[in-house]
């Protein structure tokens, strides 16, 4: 029997027009060498991106999302758009962890347009540690069903994530490891769970509920939940009519 084939991780990027993507020119230009398993979109400013970038690129069977930017300092435009980004990817690894996914298949790193060595060492880190997480999915031992539902879940509450990012979590810091801090701190986890984790439940509540009515126990065992989890996320979907119970089959359903 032959050997198994090798992994090859498959990683979308975003690279910022003035900076990264220059510096990814010059390391081809250089000839430095690293894998080839990343795909490239330029993006005018890395503060352009958006959470819905990074689920569509997850939900089309990308392992890793890369994001380079301009140093923190060195953004070309007033609004200095690479701290927005550094915002958004520590938002997006939680809500990534919190579904399950691995948070880190989400990368930023910043890359001048002079660091062409740079780049080629970041996308090989960066496809090193995607080989030791495995496949999207398969790595986190859930089927490609039950990840795109995650995906779908969260893609389905960004309009009410984006509100609140906006009005409770966007802050300003000097340097990425300030970010790192704020983002890891017991007060936002507190205001994170608090504000979107339930609400993130429900949407995946209400994804699978698109299929098919199912069971309290049904709903559990589809998405890792408690029953009592399930119960009170249903409960308080019903209060809304955003679900009924049907009391001949015993088993939600979208209202």
């Amino acid at each position: 029997m032959g050997a198994a084939q090798e992994f090859k991780p498959r990683i979308l990027g975003f690279l910022c027009n003035w900076c990264s993507y220059a510096g990814a020119d010059l390391c081809g230009v250089s000839r430095y060498q690293y894998p080839a398993s990343i795909k490239v979109i330029r993006v005018m400013c890395s503060g352009r991106m958006d959470l819905e970038f990074v689920l569509r690129a997850f939900a089309n069977g990308n392992d890793g999302v890369f994001i380079g930017g301009c140093w923190l300092g060195e953004c070309h435009y007033v609004t200095e758009g690479n701290y927005d980004a550094l915002s958004m990817m520590h938002l997006g690894r939680k809500l990534l962890d919190c579904v399950g996914v691995n948070p880190e298949r989400l990368r930023l790193e910043w890359v001048s347009a002079s660091e062409g060595i740079r780049y080629a060492e970041v996308v090989t880190d960066f496809t090193a540690r995607l080989k030791q997480l495995g496949p999207l999915g398969s790595g986190e031992g859930m089927d490609r069903s039950a990840l795109n539902l995650k995906l779908e879940a969260i893609r389905r509450l960004l309009p009410y994530i984006k509100l609140v990012e906006r009005e409770k979590l966007r802050v300003r810091f000097d340097d990425k490891q300030q970010y790192e801090e704020f983002f890891a701190s017991d007060a936002l986890n507190a205001l994170f769970r608090k504000l979107i984790v339930d609400k993130l439940a429900i949407s995946q509540i209400l994804v699978l509920l698109r299929e098919q009515a199912l069971s309290t126990g049904e709903i559990a065992d589809s998405l890792g939940m408690s029953r009592a989890e399930v119960s009170k996320h249903l409960n308080s979907s019903a209060r809304q009519r955003l679900v009924r119970f049907d009391e001949g089959r015993k088993r939600y359903a979208l209202a």
